[in-house]
């Protein structure tokens, strides 16, 4: 074995100590006092790092040597490896690199062995080292960056700060490898109690991203298999056929009752009388949002009723269900809610009812007029009082007797058939007396910042398991839950990495 070296009687902290004099030496000398702020930034961001890593490093050397005499005397107890056997040689000097958010630095330490048997470091337990080189810290740094902007911002930020120690390839998988513990976090929260006077609302949409070939579902890269031998010079502006893969975004939260009536939504024609102003809606409290790529969209809806089932298990709360129309989803949440055996209002988005409703009123009268605006208004309000049936009478009536051509007539059977397909979710009337809301401004909100924002940039296409876990990390940011959520990861890799001797059995007994 290498002979251990005498027992060292310096200041372990000597070389930090000697880069701070010289950092104040610097910053108290004649040079200096001719910098610029930004100079001395500049100066004090470089060699502040350095006198950090430094400490970091000789913090680090102390704990070896420390270990050392300690197996020099003879002091701890035997060391076992994660198969139960006793590693009896003990062997000083392994090495080992880690990638701070400092700069790189050596982890130096004991190395337990035994013939036919591998290497035991009980440091590494200790220090709770990672299987590769980069520390905790260095990826949630590394995680918080690329969830904001793209992959290669993310490198330049990690780079600019801690020096070069992180590749662009190493630091997408860092943040694949970061999302694994989402559904365990989740798992073991407790949401915030609520009153049984505040509704609760859930909401569900769908939001597609553009991802490479091997990354699209089956049927959609069948269809792209059989468009790919056709040469087009340019997409239609938005166009991007069978290259997306559906994203389920839904989420859940609580609101204050905030009952309204049809004009405080629809402007009455003539504009309002100044007399009253308009009431305001409800407003989203502790709201949750979720979304995946690779689980399927009853997965996902099945995982906001739980969150929504947490946060009132009894069923003593108005449940209200917001959705966009779109029968899938429908037959998704009535099957989730007979599972589950709780009472839920369902309510289409209004504005989708809105976009149908002028659609129809520009098949009567000019885009932009005032009688467009009236017509619309008269119905819409109709609508939101309860008596969608007979508003889409109305237009059906009103179609036939000014004898409209085939493409306008079209555009109010479409929607009559909406509105009059849809009856059972258009009991605005009961909504607004009971302060609920109405549209889906919530889930829209989190679509666009879940995934337009980060997912649909310019020129990206992206793989399955970057993406997901892009997605993942972005909800757990949204629900304010990143530094709980890191530390809940952290215990988690370090029982994988180190499990307990009663963690060990149950692995080999599996």
């Amino acid at each position: 074995m290498t002979p251990y070296d005498p027992q060292c009687t310096a200041d372990p902290f000597a070389r930090s100590i000697s880069a701070f004099e010289t950092l104040m030496h610097t910053l108290s000398g004649s040079p200096a006092t001719t910098w610029t702020h930004a100079e001395l930034e500049e100066h004090l961001d470089a060699a502040g790092r350095e006198l950090l890593r430094l400490l970091l490093q000789d913090h680090l050397d102390m704990r070896a040597r420390q270990e050392e005499n300690q197996v020099r005397t003879g002091a701890g107890p035997a060391v076992t490896g994660p198969e139960g056997r006793v590693r009896p040689w003990r062997e000083a000097g392994h090495s080992r690199w880690l990638a701070s958010v400092f700069g790189t630095v050596r982890v130096t330490r004991v190395a337990h062995r035994g013939p036919g048997m591998g290497n035991v470091h009980p440091a590494d337990q200790e220090l709770s080292l990672p299987a590769g080189r980069h520390s905790t810290g260095l990826r949630r740094l590394a995680v918080t960056k690329a969830v904001r902007g793209s992959f290669d911002q993310a490198h330049d930020a990690v780079t600019r700060r801690c020096g070069s120690v992180l590749g662009k390839r190493r630091l997408e998988e860092l943040v694949v490898a970061a999302a694994v513990d989402v559904d365990g976090f989740y798992r073991t929260r407790i949401p915030v109690p609520c009153s049984c006077e505040m509704p609760l609302v859930i909401q569900a949409d769908g939001k597609g991203v553009v991802m490479r070939p091997e990354a699209l579902r089956e049927a959609t890269r069948r269809a792209a298999a059989k468009t790919a031998g056709g040469h087009r010079g340019r997409l239609a502006p938005g166009e991007k056929p069978n290259r997306k893969r559906m994203a389920t975004v839904a989420c859940v939260f609580d609101t204050r009752p905030a009952p309204r009536r049809p004009h405080d939504v629809i402007h009455p024609p003539g504009g309002r009388s100044g007399e009253r102003p308009a009431r305001p809606g409800p407003r989203a409290e502790n709201k949750w949002c979720t979304a995946s790529l690779v689980r399927p969209p009853e997965q996902v809806i099945a995982d906001v009723f739980d969150q929504a089932q947490a946060r009132d298990p009894k069923h003593l709360r108005p449940w209200v269900v917001l959705v966009d129309g779109a029968r899938h989803q429908l037959d998704l949440i009535s099957a989730e809610t007979t599972r589950r055996g709780v009472t839920v209002h369902v309510l289409l988005d209004f504005v989708h009812v809105a976009e149908c409703v002028w659609a129809a009123a520009h098949a009567f009268h000019k885009p932009g007029t005032t009688e467009a605006a009236t017509w619309a208004a008269d119905r819409l309000t109709a609508v939101l009082s309860g008596h969608a049936v007979r508003a889409a009478a109305e237009m059906t009536a009103q179609a036939k007797r000014e004898h409209l051509s085939a493409a306008r007539h079209e555009a109010v059977d479409a929607c009559h058939h909406y509105l009059t397909g849809h009856l059972d979710e258009l009991h605005y009337d009961t909504a607004l007396d009971n302060g609920w809301p109405i549209a889906t401004g919530a889930v829209e909100d989190a679509c666009r910042h879940l995934i337009a924002d980060r997912l649909d940039i310019t020129g990206a296409r992206w793989g399955l398991p970057g993406a997901e876990a892009v997605l993942r990390l972005r909800a757990i940011v949204s629900n304010g839950d990143l530094d709980p959520y890191w530390r809940f990861h952290a215990a988690r890799e370090h029982e994988r990495l180190y499990p307990t001797p009663d963690q060990q059995r149950l692995d080999l007994a599996a």
